[in-house]
């Protein structure tokens, strides 16, 4: 395959916006497509069995039809339900993060495009004053931020969007993630207020999805090509 982007980071506002299910939904649109589809959660925390990938992990290895080692895609799990540097430092051990920035240029170079799910926003920090920003824009990748709606959902989206801008770090866009039906007057005015305050793009609103996991992420993948505003996201992902 030749001129195929490179990779995706997903991001959400915080650990609720659904940024895992929206990155395993990409992951599964590019696999649907027999895209060789590398997938990294770089830290996952509150594991119960360390030893083992998280949900998350699973989730993304699935979505990809991944034959990635579980070390390559999940290098780091904690079982403590902090945040990774905390996680880390409790369990007596620390993040290398070189080393997680080299796995992953690794699945890079392996695979013809890479979606990493930057789970729980880009101010998490990773090691020794490193967070999760300094990490994406070590990768150099387009960047989709997930917002969903809440009461500081405005303010965090802007304030993600601010930090990525700081760390140079190309935003493709953000997606409203969990949209309900029935919107109150401050989901209802949610795209307007953002669309007034920053100039991305808004890449679509998408609704809940309920079931499982992996039946949430088997229907967004039918969604997100079928929004409206996908040609803002299709020149990011392969096989357009």
């Amino acid at each position: 395959m030749k001129n195929l982007p490179e990779g995706l980071i997903v991001t959400g506002i915080n650990q609720g916006a659904g940024s895992t299910t929206i990155a395993a939904g990409l992951a599964r649109i590019c696999a649907e497509k027999d895209v060789k589809t590398g997938v990294m959660c770089p830290v996952e925390t509150g594991i119960e069995d360390p030893e083992t990938m998280g949900p998350a992990a699973r989730l993304m290895k699935w979505a990809a039809r991944s034959q990635q080692q579980d070390e390559q895609i999940s290098p780091y799990r904690f079982k403590a339900d902090l945040d990774a540097a905390s996680a880390a430092t409790k369990e007596n051990t620390r993040i290398d993060f070189n080393q997680l920035v080299q796995t992953a240029q690794n699945i890079r170079a392996e695979h013809d495009f890479t979606i990493i799910d930057a789970s729980g926003g880009l101010m998490v920090p990773l090691a020794g004053g490193l967070l999760m920003a300094d990490f994406a824009a070590m990768l150099k990748l387009p960047m989709i931020v997930v917002t969903a709606p809440g009461r500081d959902a405005i303010n965090h989206t802007l304030l993600t969007l601010y930090a990525a801008k700081q760390m140079n770090i190309e935003v493709a866009g953000y997606l409203i993630n969990k949209m309900p039906m029935l919107k109150s007057l401050r989901e209802e005015d949610m795209a307007h207020a953002l669309a007034y305050m920053t100039s991305e793009e808004l890449l679509g609103i998408l609704s809940v999805v309920k079931g499982s996991y992996q039946e949430q992420v088997t229907q967004l993948a039918q969604e997100i090509p079928a929004l409206q505003t996908f040609f803002f996201i299709a020149p990011y992902l392969p096989g357009r």
